[in-house]
């Protein structure tokens, strides 16, 4: 890799000219590429799966500045393996248990070069109604599979879109239920609008009302309770919602989550929605993890009530074998996010979004320019069928039935909340001998003859050192005080030799732990 060096060079030097969009070029680097990555999946169970990598690694091992010449594409992959993969931590790995997955699959990687390839600005209908119209055909698809009502579909009076992220999904409705409510009440009243969620529920809530403008003192992080399995008590929220209307404030969303980020818990929507209806609360639901098993008939009563609901999301680059990024978002009401979003300044005007033919998806989000998400998702779903993708789901809700079965047999260790889809939440204990007393199937301790710090910090320890050995990648979460070691199943490699062999690494270094402690 060379420096600039701007001195004594012509820069219309005719042998640095080469049109960066060549078609026999871009096929050949191209074949390189997918040769590269092919390799990369075949070797990836060999990578360490957390990176390893002191923090600036990279800055040591790379020229201070861009290179003034062009440098060809086996070297720049050389320096790919020799510089960035041992700085990546494998996400795609089978041996990867950590957060929540971002599933990969041919069909995802594939409809991401198409997406590219053709490189759309897909803004309105105007500027690529393939893109446009191929979003609207997809969202009704997959909300069809979720049994979703009918009234989320385009097909009824709702609609969906393809946001990035859950987080700018939660900023765009919470932007609509929003200003839907200052309608009504006063715009005076911004500062007396409240927010709501559980203790449980994705910090994107905490982030999107601040860039929204509520006030950071009037957002309710309700509390949670084991006797709940940390789902959210409607009781509790409408003893929450009371106390601020007493107060002189002005309620006005919900987050409520299905599959909670700590431990798979689950909100009760329908309950929920009668307290919100009763306020005339907006309700999210947040499914980002969850959402996709529910194409599963025997998890779709998970989402049950999601009539009552505002609007909807689940990502599909989390378990739907969809590339990072695809955030599936449903609203019922689309007007209310057109009248917090849209713009129309008179370079985007057309005769088919002045005729309100069409669907112009930047009124949908924060951005004007966006992808063309609706590509690999289409792809996803003709490649596999909603067969197999049920297939895929249940392997891995299997495997973590399995996992939860070895953590029950090992005294030393318990199931700290109920397992939910594939997500197993776990810990050891310093006495294999302490009486264990289960309740929903969980174990029940008395935490105060543990000595809670004491426990918390051997498993702290504990997963430091099954990270630190590279051979599997987990993540810890702390809930009502417990740190807890999570361990998610997911990644597309993943199969029943890969979980064992987790289990084994996890019984191996706590036995090396338990030993000294």
């Amino acid at each position: 890799m060379g420096n600039l060096a701007f001195d004594n060079d012509n820069e219309n030097n005719s042998h640095f000219v080469t049109n960066p969009l060549d078609p026999k070029e871009f096929r050949r680097q191209g074949h390189m590429i997918i040769d590269f990555i092919s390799d990369y999946y075949e070797n990836i169970e060999r990578y360490q799966v957390l990176s390893q990598v002191e923090p600036n690694y990279l800055r040591k091992l790379l020229p201070e500045s861009a290179p003034y010449s062009p440098e060809s594409i086996e070297t720049i992959l050389q320096d790919v393996q020799k510089y960035i993969i041992p700085g990546i931590t494998h996400w795609q790995s089978p041996n990867y248990f950590a957060y929540f997955p971002s599933s990969g699959s041919i069909a995802g990687f594939l409809g991401e070069m198409l997406s590219t390839g053709f490189n759309v600005v897909g803004f309105n209908w105007m500027s690529s109604p393939a893109a446009t119209e191929l979003e609207c055909i997809v969202m009704d698809w997959l909300g069809e599979m979720l049994k979703l009502p009918k009234s989320f579909l385009f097909s009824g009076n709702g609609g969906g879109v393809l946001q990035g992220t859950t987080c700018e999904a939660i900023l765009c409705t919470l932007t609509a239920a929003r200003d839907q409510m200052l309608s009504q009440v006063g715009r005076e009243k911004m500062e007396k609008l409240v927010v709501y969620g559980s203790d449980q529920t994705h910090s994107a809530i905490q982030k999107a009302a601040k860039i929204a403008g509520i006030n950071p003192m009037n957002i309710r992080a309700v509390k949670t309770t084991k006797s709940t399995s940390f789902g959210l008590c409607p009781k509790s929220l409408r003893d929450a919602v009371q106390a601020d209307v007493q107060a002189g404030l002005v309620p006005f969303f919900l987050c409520a989550t299905v599959g909670t980020t700590s431990t798979n818990a689950i909100d009760p929507i329908g309950p929920l929605c009668e307290v919100a209806k009763d306020y005339s609360i907006w309700v999210h639901v947040d499914a980002a993890y969850a959402g996709s098993a529910c194409i599963c008939p025997e998890f779709r009563h998970f989402i049950d009530g999601i009539e009552g609901v505002n609007s909807f999301t689940l990502n599909a680059h989390k378990w739907f074998f969809t590339t990072l990024d695809c955030c599936c978002l449903w609203v019922k009401d689309p007007s209310t996010l057109i009248k917090s979003l849209s713009t129309n300044p008179a370079y985007l005007r057309n005769k088919a979004t002045d005729l309100k033919q069409v669907v112009d998806y930047k009124d949908w989000q924060i951005t004007l320019s966006r992808r063309f998400r609706a590509m690999k998702l289409w792809l996803v779903l003709r490649s596999y069928g909603v067969a197999n993708l049920r297939c895929f789901l249940r392997s891995h809700v299997k495997m973590a039935q399995l996992f939860e079965e070895l953590v029950r047999l090992d005294n030393r260790f318990e199931v700290v909340a109920p397992r939910n889809f594939a997500l197993v939440c776990f810990r050891v204990l310093p006495k294999p001998n302490v009486k264990k007393v289960y309740e929903n199937g969980v174990a029940n301790h008395d935490e105060k003859a543990l000595d809670l710090e004491r426990v918390n910090e051997l498993n702290q320890k504990l997963l430091d050192s099954i990270n630190r050995s590279g051979h599997v990648y987990m993540s810890p979460t702390v809930v009502d005080g417990v740190y807890i070691i999570r361990c998610a199943i997911g990644a597309t490699l993943t199969e029943e030799r890969h979980v064992i062999m987790a289990w084994k690494v996890v019984q191996e270094h706590a036995d090396a732990l338990l030993s000294r402690y």
